[in-house]
């Protein structure tokens, strides 16, 4: 069989996965702390069809270079990109923009810890401040933000203290900030849905990192895709997999002219 049809095939695949990828980016334009994701290419091992050789003296000769031939594409890796989204005003007290590294932590009904960079929280009938899916969210003691029943208004603060103020105008700070986390590989995080992120063994929570990233009351980080490069790559990526297309066809009309010659 032709080499050139599998190099087609490969190619693809390849291109399908682009595409896909692409595709959820531009899905999540507007999902609040969406990190987008990026496709790399690889070559898959080459055929040799002649080796290098080396210069001689006696007698002397040039070195000549390998003969090979490559054997199509593969995807290398899906990276997570994890540059900051724009900051979206909304005045939303409990709307939480993280200026800097580093993700909040909630925590599920069974306990289990997720980080997130979507800081549209809010508080529940318990006065708890939870995220959209109802998960709490953890102060630096890794207990629940509770709001306290005698505060009348409270305010977040950047380095995330709480402040509540009772009926009385009596301001009080929480004895725990909210809680932020570094990630020293925050592309190694792994996307379990909800724009929510688990710990994998090559991205962990660096709990000796200092805390360096400032928490912005009343904004949400936005989405960091940019929908001009999306486009851009959909197209590159629609003539990668309508030349591989092209690839396979012309591989099997020479085949069936090679049948043909029996005729």
């Amino acid at each position: 069989m032709l080499r050139s049809l599998n190099s087609g095939v490969s190619g693809l695949k390849a291109f399908q996965t682009k595409l896909d990828v692409i595709g959820n980016n531009i899905a999540n334009v507007n999902t609040v702390g969406f990190k987008k994701s990026r496709v790399v290419f690889e070559d898959i091992f080459s055929q040799t069809v002649k080796g290098a050789s080396a210069p001689t003296a006696t007698p002397q000769s040039g070195g000549t270079n390998p003969i090979q031939v490559g054997l199509g594409t593969k995807v290398a890796s899906i990276d997570t990109v994890s540059t900051p989204g724009s900051p979206s005003t909304t005045n939303v007290g409990t709307d939480l923009y993280i200026d800097g590294d580093g993700f909040f932590q909630v925590r599920d009904a069974s306990g289990k810890p997720y980080l997130t960079r979507a800081g549209n929280f809010m508080l529940d009938q318990n006065r708890q401040l939870v995220n959209p899916n109802g998960m709490l969210v953890l102060n630096e003691a890794n207990n629940p933000i509770t709001i306290n029943a005698t505060d009348v208004s409270f305010s977040i603060s950047k380095d995330g203290s709480i402040v509540g103020v009772d009926a009385n105008g009596v301001a009080t700070t929480y004895p725990s900030k909210i809680k932020l986390v570094k990630v020293d590989n925050p592309g190694g995080l792994s996307k379990v849905g909800g724009s929510l992120y688990s710990e994998t063994p090559n991205a962990k929570i660096n709990a000796t990192a200092p805390r360096t990233a400032q928490i912005i009351s009343g904004a949400l980080e936005m989405s960091n895709v940019d929908l001009s490069e999306e486009m851009t790559d959909m197209i590159t990526a629609q003539r990668g997999f309508q030349a591989n297309a092209k690839i396979i066809t012309v591989s099997d009309s020479v085949l069936e002219e090679l049948v043909n010659l029996k005729r």
